[in-house]
């Protein structure tokens, strides 16, 4: 009976240990933002990686103009070196088509590897692309994540992305793009979610949606905080899950990206005051 007891307040102590380890663990999180180089794409490679260090921002997604992974591999790896010369990392890439010929999906890879990239993130137009894509996955050990786009888009619902992963590899997850969602009409913190554990990445952007003449809706790419998403609930769940992905800052509005200086500072300023 004495046996049984301690074994009960073992179990009980194991969980207030586990409890209190997730709350300190919650407490400590901190939002880590990266670049969308798509934000900069009026930018050079070399304009980049001065913008990124002039914001002290480390995490870079690169665009197809300022790394393209079909180049040669040695002139790409000059580019790795340039990055960490000046302590930043191309952390993924994309967003990529990916099709269905698989050997054309190996490059994705191939590069992905040589550059010492463990997730890349894909939107195939074609359904027909996945099965190769995941033993891709499972061959070369790279996580794979979903891009959005608009609600009418291939995976313009969360409901669309999630039925072409729950059955696949646990490395194939989604890379949610937080203007798209919201301006989709979803509730981006609900989606984090029901992902289950399989967001992989998110894309640091806001959409706002209005009713112009003749009440027809227009989405508009606003300043990050200021529009639609719902940031505050996204914040509460990643904070709880202790994410450790990467919030790449985003934007599709052609006057921010002319000049991407002050959006992407009141981004920075809008998450260290929104996670402090």
């Amino acid at each position: 009976m004495k046996f049984k007891r301690i074994l009960t307040l073992l179990a009980c102590a194991a969980a207030l240990f586990a409890a209190d380890a997730d709350a300190l663990a919650a407490k400590k999180w901190k939002a880590n933002v990266g670049l969308q180089s798509w934000t900069c794409r009026n930018m050079t490679f070399e304009q980049v990686i001065t913008f990124a260090k002039h914001n002290k921002i480390k995490h870079l997604q690169l665009i197809g103009k300022h790394i393209n992974p079909t180049a040669p591999k040695e002139e790409n790896l000059k580019k790795k070196a340039i990055l960490e010369e000046n302590g930043l990392t191309c952390y993924t890439f994309g967003v990529n088509g990916a099709n269905g010929d698989k050997d054309e999906n190996r490059k994705l890879f191939e590069f992905a590897k040589y550059m010492g990239i463990k997730l890349i993130i894909v939107e195939p137009k074609k359904m027909e692309a996945w099965d190769n894509l995941e033993e891709l996955v499972k061959e070369f050990d790279i996580k794979l994540a979903i891009h959005n786009h608009g609600h009418d888009s291939t995976y313009g619902t969360p409901e669309k992305v999630w039925n072409v992963i729950r059955d696949r590899d646990s490395r194939i997850g989604v890379c949610i793009d937080i203007g798209h969602i919201s301006g989709a009409g979803f509730d981006v913190a609900t989606a984090f979610t029901e992902y289950k554990g399989r967001v992989y990445d998110l894309h640091l952007k806001d959409k706002k949606v209005e009713k112009v003449e003749g009440g027809k809706e227009v989405i508009l790419d606003v300043d990050i905080g200021t529009g639609d998403a719902n940031y505050t609930g996204l914040f509460k769940v990643l904070r709880e899950s202790n994410w450790d992905g990467v919030m790449a800052i985003e934007t599709d509005n052609r006057t921010f990206a002319a000049d991407p200086q002050p959006f992407v500072k009141q981004a920075i300023d809008f998450v260290r005051k929104s996670t402090r």
